[in-house]
């Protein structure tokens, strides 16, 4: 009775340690650490394919290399994103600096010139400041024809203005640089032109076309008209 039940015994634990052996030694040669990782029939063994492990009993690893893999393809993606969303901003930002340059207006480019203006030695007194705009003496129409007996007609449809004195008779049109001396065309140095309101003439080409001599002292800054 006793030697069956030793018997029993021992083919029980022969059977154990045979299923033991036969999941841990599953075919494949083993590095110096006592283990390898598994390629073949990984399934059948009980293991993941690519799964590092030990034919000795001790734990398995898996391969790190995926693991580095999906690290490496996640920071790549993420920089590549924010790469992306840097370059966005940059572009509009240069987008809205352009628009903003080029809806701002210029600033106009004539000032006061402190012209003093003498009518046959006679100072005139203007109630409208004097001009400069693009080196050209402007003189406000009105004032300066009065002032040298001159009738001013304007033509409200055609925006042309015409200045006569005695047998002188001079045509300008508003932002045109052709002006006629009685009748003749010519091109001025500068176009009439409206600022606040006041009709402005360039200083030379007015003079002309009243047949009356001129000169401009540069060290007061005057002009001296004269005519007969």
């Amino acid at each position: 009775m006793r030697k069956s039940l030793c018997a029993g015994v021992l083919s029980v634990v022969l059977i154990f340690t045979g299923s033991m052996a036969a999941v841990s030694a599953h075919p494949g040669r083993t590095d110096s650490k006592g283990g390898h990782t598994c390629r073949t029939n990984c399934e059948k063994w009980g293991l993941e394919y690519g799964e590092y492990h030990y034919h000795n009993g001790g734990g398995s690893t898996k391969s790190k290399s995926n693991s580095s893999s999906k690290k490496s393809k996640t920071k790549s993606t993420t920089k590549s994103k924010t790469t992306t969303k840097s370059k966005t901003t940059t572009t509009k930002s240069k987008s809205t600096t352009t628009t903003q340059s080029k809806s701002k207006p210029s600033a106009p480019t004539y000032k006061k010139s402190g012209l003093v203006v003498y009518v046959n030695g006679n100072e005139l007194a203007f109630d409208s400041d004097p001009l400069i705009y693009e080196n050209t003496n402007l003189l406000p129409l009105r004032e300066i024809a009065e002032g040298m007996g001159a009738t001013v007609t304007w033509s409200k449809e055609t925006g042309t203005i015409l200045v006569e004195r005695a047998e002188w008779a001079m045509t300008l049109t508003l932002g045109s640089k052709t002006v006629y001396y009685n009748g003749k065309a010519e091109t001025a140095s500068a176009a009439p032109k409206v600022i606040n309101g006041v009709t402005y003439v360039p200083a030379q080409v007015f003079v002309r076309g009243l047949g009356a001599g001129v000169v401009y002292n540069e060290i007061t800054n005057s002009l001296e008209i004269t005519y007969e």
